[in-house]
């Protein structure tokens, strides 16, 4: 198992340069002047040039590419152009609302798509079946974009149960956790279903009804447990989907995580706030990604010993 992580981490090395090495690059590629931004449209050419070379916004491309890159390393993500404040600390300040978000969210997918998954696999054909699907299906086709301003005008503008914007209490995560869950629980309920038939189908189940194993025991013991990997396979990679939709959601409701702050970050042109943001994404995708891996190793040890 140490040598499987070892392998796994290694791995991971150039993943993380070529994550960070696109995130600078795209970055210089937004259209605009940062410095004409942040001082506007009456500002001075001199004005202009003087901040530019404050900001050292005037060196060569390479030279900032190797200052982000020894920041990067150090931890050290820069200084935010528009607050002066250091972008790690402003990005440590909201990582607990988007952290909270996410794990919500998961909650709601998982809580919500393995049980309908099982129930539509175990009850093919029939109308919990076809009920699970209908529902599934309405899931993946409504984006969160549209989800989340329906949820915040039917339960909190036209019934009042729920606050429809904010973050405090209970009650202001769940619309926004429904609104990012719902695609995934989606995806994940035909997905459940779907690898739940092929295990229900394999001669080790028969055998187990053969000997006396209740239905219950049969499905959730032994054709469920095998069919975990593709389960977890897309849970991880549809983590990378709720952080980018938490990016929408955020500013729907006024959540104030990480995706507001990029958001904000990108129409003041803040570069180092950008990075910071989107680099804290692909590191926290990657790291899932890695997580699967090893979960994989527990699941099935023919992975790991291969």
């Amino acid at each position: 198992m140490v040598r499987f992580l070892a392998r796994r981490l290694a791995l991971t090395v150039p993943v993380l340069l070529g994550v960070a090495t696109l995130v600078f690059s795209l970055i210089h590629l937004i259209p605009g002047d940062p410095a004409q931004a942040m001082l506007g449209d009456a500002a001075t050419p001199q004005d202009v040039e003087e901040l530019r070379h404050r900001l050292g916004l005037d060196r060569p491309l390479l030279e900032q590419y190797g200052v982000f890159l020894r920041g990067v390393v150090r931890g050290d993500l820069g200084t935010s152009m528009r607050t002066g404040q250091p972008v790690a600390s402003q990005i440590i300040e909201r990582m607990p609302a988007t952290a909270e978000l996410a794990a919500a969210s998961m909650l709601v997918a998982i809580f919500c798509s393995i049980p309908l998954g099982i129930a539509a696999a175990v009850r093919r054909g029939t109308a919990v079946d076809h009920a699970a699907m209908t529902m599934a299906l309405a899931g993946v086709s409504i984006p969160n974009f549209w989800l989340g301003p329906l949820l915040a005008i039917i339960f909190s503008v036209e019934l009042g149960w729920l606050p429809v914007s904010g973050r405090g209490t209970l009650a202001h995560l769940v619309l926004p956790a429904i609104s990012l869950g719902a695609a995934l629980a989606a995806i994940l309920a035909r997905m459940t279903r779907a690898t739940l038939l092929e295990e229900l189908r394999e001669q080790y189940v028969v055998a187990a009804r053969a000997r006396g194993v209740s239905r219950i025991r049969g499905v959730m013991r032994h054709a469920f447990r095998n069919s975990l990997i593709p389960v977890v396979t897309l849970i991880g990679l549809q983590f990378g989907s709720v952080l980018t939709g938490a990016v929408i959601t955020e500013t729907i409701f006024s959540w104030p995580g990480i995706g507001r702050l990029l958001i904000q970050s990108i129409g003041f042109r803040d570069y180092p706030l950008v990075q910071g943001c989107i680099l804290l994404i692909a590191v926290t995708y990657v790291g899932v990604n890695l997580l699967t891996d090893l979960v994989y190793g527990v699941l099935d040890p023919r992975i790991r010993y291969e």
